[in-house]
């Protein structure tokens, strides 16, 4: 038995891993994957490409950030024929996608030399039509704009072989499931389709059983639409302390980039503001503002001027920035779909990433019908305290005070000091004023403590508000040690951003 073991872990390691030399595809394909620096094919990639290469039609399930732009546009621009006119249709849910999506299939194929444009609403129709007709190989189309030219017949011979759907699901929550099913009237019946889609919804369905035929279906999600590489959290809170939780969560945790979702626009103007406030980079994003000040916005993101995203569902649609660490539920959102795509914009890439989703005990319904429906495991945490936090900033101060390099300066400065204090005092004097800029703003506790969040969840349980999820006579456990309760706060939401510190992994948690 032992033997057998053995040959078995040894039959497992000698597998060959595909490349994408393996695959087939063209000399100038291969030059532009070495140009991305891509080593070997994601799990979607590696099973696509073959199928695509194929010339069949295609639906392809798989979380964000699993590299889909590559899985369909390496191998639609390898079977390309170079014949004028529209070969390849690509649709996406936003412009930003579009945008995006156009860019990356461009640098794919200009070894090639395969033009791209994109077409969507609020530019100039007149500039996006010119750029189809000078010679694109490859629309990259919002539903909207694109059944609009095509209504009014503003593309001679539009008849591209090549057509695919990205993020069909996101097109379905943001209602465009009428206008594909309308612009498909408009594609010649010859055609190779294919559908990609992070969630698989009954209309999704019905949507590839009429414009597919005969696909063949690839799904990389094991069993949840979630990504493995995100770890999920969420705080049990009252309706009040939102702003202050976040505010709190966001100094704990070393974050890089964040999106955090909102609800409604006015909320997204609000906290945008309660957080600039609070010494971040922050900057809200949402569907009334001018498509020149959402670019803007985008733009600062991907470049860091803007280190934190506070956008709606809709809005932030499409968006796939690289390196966002954290996404923060700022309300728990409606449906479990609107869950999948907003934690999809972290943990792209292979990259780790987590999802921290603020609630009320009274919003226990819906996490429990998102994890039911998604299939997820999510952890509950509680909000570290002023002092906990306080204990956080000391030790990471510590660690700087000893890697901090000593200028000459210091020595004139120190004997200065020296010739009216004595050195101890200095020492402390100095420890003190690194003291004060560490200062932790907020009240001192945060959350909806054990005993109480059980007493609150079985009195909803009773009223029949909840389905009796949540934490059941659990203490906190410790924080590093026993946790202190003492020690007030103000709530004066105007703060100094401080450096980044270890507090993302100083959290009460049960699981």
């Amino acid at each position: 038995m032992q033997d057998n073991a053995q040959n078995e872990i040894v039959e497992q390691e000698v597998q060959p891993i595909i490349t994408f030399q393996d695959l087939g595809l063209k000399k100038q394909i291969l030059n532009s994957v070495k140009k991305a620096v891509f080593t070997v094919p994601s799990p979607i990639q590696a099973q696509a490409i073959p199928v695509v290469l194929s010339g069949r039609d295609m639906v392809g399930q798989a979380h964000t950030g699993t590299g889909k732009t590559a899985a369909f546009g390496l191998p639609c621009l390898n079977n390309m024929k170079g014949e004028s006119g529209v070969e390849v249709l690509v649709i996406t849910p936003t412009r930003e996608l579009a945008t995006q999506v156009s860019d990356e299939l461009f640098k794919y194929g200009k070894d090639l030399g395969v033009k791209t444009t994109t077409i969507y609403g609020g530019s100039s129709y007149k500039r996006q039509i010119d750029l189809v007709k000078r010679g694109a190989g490859i629309v990259v189309a919002t539903p909207g704009r694109l059944l609009d030219i095509l209504k009014r017949n503003m593309l001679d011979n539009f008849a591209p072989n090549m057509v695919i759907l990205d993020e069909a699901d996101e097109m379905l929550d943001m209602g465009f499931l009428d206008d594909i099913n309308e612009i498909f009237s408009y594609l010649p019946t010859s055609r190779q389709t294919l559908l990609f889609s992070a969630t698989m919804p009954k209309p999704i369905k019905l949507l590839a059983e009429r414009i597919l035929e005969n696909p063949e279906f690839i799904s990389i999600t094991k069993g949840e639409t979630t990504n493995a590489d995100i770890s999920q959290e969420y705080y049990v809170i009252d309706e009040s302390e939102r702003d202050d939780a976040i505010i709190r969560l966001m100094d704990s945790e070393e974050t890089g980039k964040s999106v955090v979702f909102c609800r409604t626009k006015s909320e997204v103007d609000r906290l945008s503001n309660v957080l600039s406030n609070a010494g971040y980079l922050a900057n809200g994003l949402h569907g009334d503002m001018e498509q020149r000040q959402r670019e803007t916005v985008i733009s600062g993101f991907k470049k860091n001027s803007v280190k934190v995203l506070v956008a709606t569902d809709v809005a932030a649609r499409g968006i796939h920035v690289n390196n966002i660490t954290h996404v923060f539920n700022y309300h728990i959102p409606f449906d479990p779909e609107s869950y999948v795509h907003r934690i999809g914009r972290t943990g792209r890439a292979g990259t780790k990433g987590k999802a921290i989703t603020l609630l009320t005990p009274h919003e226990f319904k819906e996490l429990q019908k998102i994890k039911k429906k998604v299939g997820t495991t999510m952890e509950h945490a509680y909000v570290p305290s002023k002092n906990d936090l306080r204990e956080t900033s000391i030790k990471t101060l510590v660690s700087s005070i000893e890697d901090h390099k000593i200028y000459d300066e210091a020595h004139k400065i120190l004997d200065m000091l020296k010739n009216d204090i004595d050195e101890e005092t200095i020492m402390y004097k100095l420890v003190s004023m690194l003291l004060d800029r560490q200062s932790v703003k907020g009240p001192a506790d945060i959350g909806i403590p054990a005993e109480k969040l059980t007493k609150i969840l079985e009195k909803l349980e009773k009223q029949g508000d909840t389905r009796g999820s949540g934490p059941r006579g659990r203490g906190r456990g410790n924080y590093r040690g026993n946790r202190s309760r003492s020690g007030g706060g103000d709530r004066n939401s105007s703060r100094s951003r401080r450096g980044n510190n270890n507090g993302g992994r100083n959290k009460y948690k049960t699981v």
